[in-house]
């Protein structure tokens, strides 16, 4: 071989090595990775280093904790439908993406997040800043690995995108030692279509199909109940169909929402421990109870030995376990949503059950008398939730996404925000996590600019990431937050005074200026306590071009009702 030929393929060869940190990179790259979320630290520090050669293709945003890291990375899959990165390092950084990815685990969220370890040769020796992230994390991602060499980096890094986005999507995490991130290897990235052994999305099955079919069909009383499965699944145009087709009344879990739009006449409202009366009372008269992706989690089922006793279930879900978990299902339609969905609509008769829905609107009247009415445009005494809600809903035209955190405003923002459009509810379901909102919100703002993104706090958990206002400040996150200021841990507060005789116990806040510490970041902010302000507060609000804080104080002893209690029926719901 000639010495020029043999010299270029070495210089070939040469351009193809590596280091691990920046194969990390690449690898986000590949991914079609654009914007992640993280914190620097020493174990990690060689990712950073090479993510400063790639400022133009990956936007690193520096959240102020990794909690907010997580949060920022849900926020913007739940909007976007891709997947969310986070970046932390060793021992504290990685412990503290444990909240999140619980949140992510339990809530169904895409989330690859990437934790530097100490050198391979200190593992098991308690070196400084050393934690088994793999042991912590196991029971919360879908998967997760520990890389402590560096070829191994670009097979597990498509193997992690590849199980957090398919089938029922979840977190996983990488655990990368320092010396792989050094190490140099010949490059070469394959993404990931296939695992042997995991199949993420079951085969449909067209007799269960048909079956359901003719349930349907047969069906009086019939009443859906969809989750967010129907989201994820990208199926609510198909979902909308098969509803009106059959003139099925329609519920939703809160991590459903949005999957049409509110003002549907076939919508009847949110089931759940706050949700609307009509849809949980007659939860326990259908005669056919289709769910579709959803749990049957036990803040929609209340008491399970009362739940929905005299129906046929059918249970449409991607995760056959799933199935049978909670309520047994008589007919379990297995896969996705849009494709189960998508079968099952030409099989399905036209039909209207309008004495059946007029059942729905007759117990709406109710609700509405009792609760609603106050809550939204009440007369007198302090300002409500609700009644904020309905103003930004004004304000917003039901074209905003709605970030809620934890707690009695959730419920309200919940019950009462108006979706145009799919994937604008974003909350922490399962895990119910203070201080998920803020951090939150940045994520979907930053996945969505061209949306408005308001995130609808308590006062509570707003100061357990109040310190990600320097990630909107430093970003300039267009973000509008709005703290309702109750003074109190509002939905514990709401319990003590119905279960436990008015004994506030640690639940009353005294809190900061919060104003103060909006305009120390700069960011614009005002406070409303007076009825007269709200309108013209909101609107300012919502006309401003950046972000903007607004507090607004409300009534102290403000419950959310509706009401299951604990352990009680569906059947049970309170109105007082």
């Amino acid at each position: 071989m000639e010495t020029s030929t043999l010299e270029t393929i070495q210089k070939t060869k040469q351009k193809t090595l590596i280091s691990g940190s920046e194969a990390v990179v690449k690898c986000l790259l590949a991914e079609g990775i654009t914007t992640i979320y993280g914190y620097p630290g020493g174990a990690i520090m060689p990712v950073y280093d090479a993510l400063y050669d790639y400022q133009e293709e990956l936007h690193h945003v520096l959240t102020r904790h990794e909690q907010g890291a997580t949060h920022a990375a849900q926020g913007y899959a739940r909007i976007s439908g891709k997947v969310g990165v986070a970046m932390a390092t060793s021992g504290p950084g990685a412990t503290n993406l444990v909240t999140g990815l619980a949140d992510a685990y339990i809530d169904s969220t895409p989330l690859v997040c990437i934790t530097g370890q100490v050198g391979s040769h200190l593992l098991g020796s308690d070196a400084f800043q050393e934690t088994d992230i793999i042991g912590i994390s196991t029971p919360v991602t879908k998967w997760n690995h520990q890389i402590t060499n560096a070829q191994e980096i670009p097979e597990v890094f498509a193997k992690a995108f590849y199980i957090a986005r398919s089938g029922r999507p979840g977190p996983v995490l990488i655990d990368i030692t320092k010396d792989a991130q050094f190490e140099t290897f010949d490059f070469e990235y394959k993404t990931c279509t296939h695992i042997r052994s995991y199949k993420p999305n079951p085969k449909c099955d067209p007799k269960a199909i048909e079956t359901a079919a003719a349930l349907i069909n047969s069906a009086k009383k019939p009443l859906v109940v969809w989750g967010q499965g129907v989201l994820l699944g990208q199926a609510e145009t198909i979902f909308q169909q098969v509803i009106e087709k059959a003139g099925l009344p329609a519920a939703w879990t809160i991590l459903g929402a949005s999957a049409i739009p509110t003002e549907h006449p076939l919508n009847v409202g949110m089931v759940g421990m706050h949700g609307n009366y009509a849809p949980n009372k007659l939860t326990n008269e259908c005669d056919v109870l289709i769910a579709i992706g959803m749990r049957f989690d036990d803040r929609v089922t209340g008491n399970l030995e009362t739940y929905a006793k005299q129906a046929k279930v059918i249970h449409f879900e991607i995760d056959p376990a799933e199935i049978h978990k909670n309520v047994y299902a008589d007919v379990p339609v297995l896969g996705d949503a849009k494709a189960n969905l998508e079968a099952l609509l030409p099989m399905l008769a036209s039909k209207e059950h309008k004495d059946w829905l007029q059942r729905f609107q007759e117990l709406y009247q109710i609700e509405h008398e009792t609760i609603i009415q106050k809550d939204l445009f009440p007369a007198k005494n302090g300002l409500t939730m609700g009644e904020v809600m309905q103003q930004i809903n004004q304000a917003s035209h039901g074209e905003a996404a709605i970030v809620s955190d934890v707690g009695q405003h959730q419920m309200i923002a919940c019950r009462y925000a108006k979706f145009n459009h799919s994937k604008s509810n974003i909350t922490s379901g399962g895990l119910g996590t203070m201080g998920f909102a803020l951090p939150a919100a940045i994520g979907a703002k930053m996945a969505e600019p061209q949306r408005e993104v308001v995130a609808i706090i308590g006062d509570g958990g707003y100061q357990m990431t109040i310190q990600e206002l320097g990630t909107v400040f430093q970003t300039q996150t267009a973000v509008k937050i709005v703290v309702l200021n109750n003074e109190f841990l509002g939905m514990v507060r709401q319990w003590q005074q119905l279960f436990f005789d008015k004994r506030y116990a640690s639940t009353e806040m005294t809190n900061p200026d919060f104003v103060t510490i909006a305009k120390g970041y700069h960011i614009p902010a005002q406070r409303v306590t007076q009825r007269t302000e709200l309108k013209d507060a909101i609107t300012t609000m919502m006309q401003h071009d950046g972000p903007y804080f607004l507090e607004v104080c409300v009534e102290k002893e403000y419950n959310v009702f509706p009401m299951i209690p604990t352990g009680a029926s569906v059947s049970d719901i309170r109105l007082t």
